[in-house]
């Protein structure tokens, strides 16, 4: 091998290496921060239109109430609340329908065509009984569906997806709601992704770009005719300087890139808390009345998970993990048991067999799950003690979290999403890493849950 052959190999190997490493390491820090950052989002987007949602079918509600408190059934009553409900449409997407509990269509802005006829047995495109679930939903207290319907302001009639919130007008057998539609919220999360996305190859051109001038830089200089040995030190040493430099640039080049991916956070971020600004604020304005009060608790549970949807905001801006990466699973879940434990429930925690290695992200899963299920022991079970038992198996992983409370109708709380949002967050966080959750529960035993993980 020549001496050129060798400067080449020592000097172009290495430069191409490191790149390649900068370059990965790059793009994988902006996919994981556009994945989090979705992870954030969306629930967040969720919860304001779920709000909005009740808040609109509510105001509709008092809109209509001189007429339905004061007590009268006759046709002349519910003729003009009728109408009222049916003006309310803003020319595009928000309007009010209305059905009776039988399935007659008796008010809908855009089903003029329609009004009078029973929709009972309509289907939609999945083939959902879409009005008798949403009169069922109604009847049990009123809340959310989800469901496919075409979007009238596109002059399309493709289904799109859409939630509702229906309620039960009480003592004239009606069913009032009003739906938002969906697909905004995944637009607006593949324009975020499109511009992570842009940035990615830019970066990337950007690397591509610095090592190929790298390379001609060094070949140039190989050309050269070496004839003694002290020009070749300098020669070397230069290139190496040159590759320092070229490697900070590349290094600040990925500084600037997640620099821009933060501004995303940071926008989403203002945004959010000028929304729970607004909402606080309005709740204060508000006459401290028990009616008043009553109405609003939809606000302020808004505006305490869009609290702790900042807070997770904020830690991803600061890079930091949900668990510390250098403790044991077995040690992060004793130390929580410990904090949560209280006088009235105290709490035990135990691990058995061997527990092999598991990636951070099965940690983070199993620890957000048992610190989830802690919660709900302490604000809503009434137990008087509560235990967490760790166990390793030759294939998998088990957690299995026990209360002696009150328990629950596990059936009925996973079919009401306003009460199920806990076991959703855990069994969608188990299934991210191929886990599962299994519920148990009775008045008489408390409640079981079992968390399972499979090793990788």
């Amino acid at each position: 091998m020549t001496l050129r052959e060798k400067i080449a190999l020592f000097a172009v190997l290495p430069l191409v290496l490191a790149l390649c490493a900068i370059a990965l390491t790059v793009r994988h820090h902006a996919i994981s921060l556009s994945q989090q950052q979705r992870e954030v989002i969306k629930p967040a987007y969720l919860a304001m239109k779920d709000a909005e949602l009740k808040n609109y079918v509510e105001f509709a509600m008092r809109t209509i109430a001189h007429l339905h408190e004061s007590g009268r059934t006759d046709a002349e009553a519910r003729e003009e609340a009728r109408a009222i409900l049916e003006k309310m449409d803003d020319g595009r997407d928000n309007y009010l329908f209305l059905y009776s509990l039988d399935g007659t269509l008796l008010a809908h802005p855009k089903q003029i065509e329609s009004v009078g006829e029973n929709m009972w047995n309509f289907q939609d495109p999945a083939g959902k009984f879409l009005i008798q679930d949403l009169i069922r939903v109604a009847r049990s207290g009123g809340g959310f569906e989800d469901y496919v319907w075409p979007k009238y302001s596109t002059g399309s009639l493709d289904p799109k997806p859409k939630r509702a919130y229906v309620v039960e007008v009480p003592g004239w057998g009606w069913m009032l709601g009003t739906g938002v539609y969906l697909d905004d919220i995944d637009d607006a999360l593949s324009e975020i992704d499109s511009r992570v996305s842009r940035n990615i190859e830019d970066t990337m051109l950007w690397i591509a770009g610095i090592a190929f001038l790298a390379m001609v830089v060094i070949f140039l200089g190989l050309l050269r005719n070496i004839r003694e040995r002290t020009v070749l030190d300098d020669r070397l040493s230069e290139a190496n300087s040159n590759l320092m430099a070229l490697t900070q640039r590349l290094i600040d080049a990925r500084a600037e890139e997640e620099t821009r991916i933060k501004y995303l956070h940071g926008g989403i971020q203002s945004m959010l808390t000028a929304i729970k600004v607004n909402i606080e604020a309005a709740l204060r304005a508000l006459p401290q009345t028990p009616q008043l009060i009553k109405e609003s608790a939809s606000f302020r549970s808004a505006a305490k998970q869009l609290g702790g949807v900042l807070g997770d905001l904020r830690k991803i801006m600061k890079g930091t993990s949900i668990i510390d990466p250098n403790l044991s699973l077995s040690d992060q879940l004793n130390e929580l048991t410990l904090a949560m434990s209280t006088v009235a429930t105290p709490i035990e925690f135990a691990a058995v067999g061997e527990i092999k290695y598991l990636p951070l992200e099965v940690n983070e899963a199993l620890f957000m799950s048992a610190k989830t299920a802690l919660e709900n022991i302490i604000k809503h079970a009434g137990a008087s003690r509560a235990s967490v038992l760790l166990e390793g198996t030759t294939s998998c992983v088990k957690m299995e979290i026990r209360d002696n409370g009150k328990g629950f109708d596990v059936e009925l709380v996973y079919n009401n999403p306003n009460s199920s949002i806990g076991l959703r967050s855990m069994k969608d966080d188990l299934k991210v890493v191929g886990g599962k959750l299994a519920v148990t529960s009775s008045p008489s035993d408390g409640t079981r849950l079992v968390a399972t993980v499979p090793y990788p």
